[in-house]
């Protein structure tokens, strides 16, 4: 064996003492998260065997570290203070910095929105929407969009009927609606939504996903008439309060609370997910929920200005996948 072969295999081999068996047993000074691998190790039965040592190190460091901290709290407790908790390292409380984040209660904000398209539907004006399909559509769009028109205010179903969506828009500006939603398909499923802001805009496109009708839900209460109250959450950019402020005037700023239902539209990771429930009082510190359904996802692929127009139309924000999904810590909304 040759000196630079021998050297490989000296490399290969992990620091550590040699027992009975050919085991390695880890040393305190071996670093196994950044310098040795058990990939390194050629012989399978030691690579296995360190592997295990390396997950038991794992468990008892872990074991020892709740113990030190249990003991820390006990002391506290008898010494009158408290100890924070521990904060756990999620993707959301690690993503990446983005100066588009606001405050919500920023000034400059709050002015933009008092002077944007949506800011007559939140000073009283109730929305009247246009739920429309694709151009032939299957009887599971249809069913979806049933299912909209259902949840959604003073909404009206349109069958399109192979007629352009721009008159489709002209004809619904004329009529008086203040909004109208596309839900597209393929492979005879619902895809998308497009939801369309009458009449100057703006125009989102959503990706639809994760669909489930309220009679797939087990336990699924039944709907009222009363207009729900909304709830959105974790719409911290400028990008995502303009995305919410569309979703939200979709419904009556006016919630009638005998109703006690509460519509969300939760926002985690840049993915929209729509849930109805209704509450009911159990105490005065416990309250109890009751999901009416339907659920479903939503994911933005682009905002436009002006109504729909994807020939000319210009588009403030695109999800461009190859060049904006390369970390997983990055948000947009």
């Amino acid at each position: 064996m040759s000196n630079q072969s021998k050297r490989r295999k000296v490399e290969a081999e992990p620091e550590g003492e040699v027992v009975d068996g050919g085991v390695i047993k880890l040393t305190e000074t071996v670093d196994n998260r950044a310098g040795l691998r058990p990939g390194l190790i050629k012989n399978k039965q030691k690579r296995r065997e360190f592997h295990k040592q390396q997950l038991s190190q794992k468990k008892r460091d872990q074991r020892a570290g709740r113990i030190k901290r249990k003991k820390e709290r006990e002391q506290a407790a008898v010494a009158g203070t408290k100890v924070e908790a521990p904060v756990t390292r999620t993707i959301e409380n690690t993503r990446e910095f983005d100066e588009t984040v606001v405050d919500p209660e920023d000034e400059e904000v709050a002015a933009d929105q008092e002077t944007d398209e949506l800011a007559s539907y939140f000073d009283g004006t109730p929305p009247k929407l246009l739920v429309t399909t694709s151009n032939r559509p299957t009887a599971e769009t249809f069913k979806f969009g049933e299912t909209l028109v259902d949840i959604l205010p003073n909404a009206t179903f349109f069958t399109r009927k192979g007629a352009e969506l721009k008159k489709v828009i002209e004809g619904a500006v004329a009529r008086g609606f203040t909004d109208i939603i596309v839900i597209n398909e393929d492979k005879k499923k619902p895809t998308a939504l497009v939801v369309c802001h009458l009449p100057h805009g703006p125009t989102a496109h959503f990706k639809l996903s994760s669909i489930r009708y309220p009679k797939e839900i087990i336990n699924h209460g039944r709907k009222t008439s009363h207009h729900p109250e909304i709830l959105l959450n974790n719409f911290h950019t400028r990008l995502g309060q303009q995305v919410g402020r569309m979703i939200n005037a979709l419904f009556p700023q006016s919630p009638e609370f005998v109703g006690r239902s509460v519509v969300t539209f939760h926002n985690q990771r840049d993915f929209i997910f729509f849930r109805y429930h209704r509450y009911i009082f159990k105490n005065a510190k416990k309250v109890g929920l009751q999901e009416l359904g339907p659920r479903f996802t939503l994911k933005l692929r682009w905002l436009q200005q002006g109504t729909f127009d994807t020939k000319f139309g210009e588009y403030e924000w695109i999800h461009k996948r190859g060049e904006m999904d390369d970390s997983r810590r990055r948000f947009f909304l």
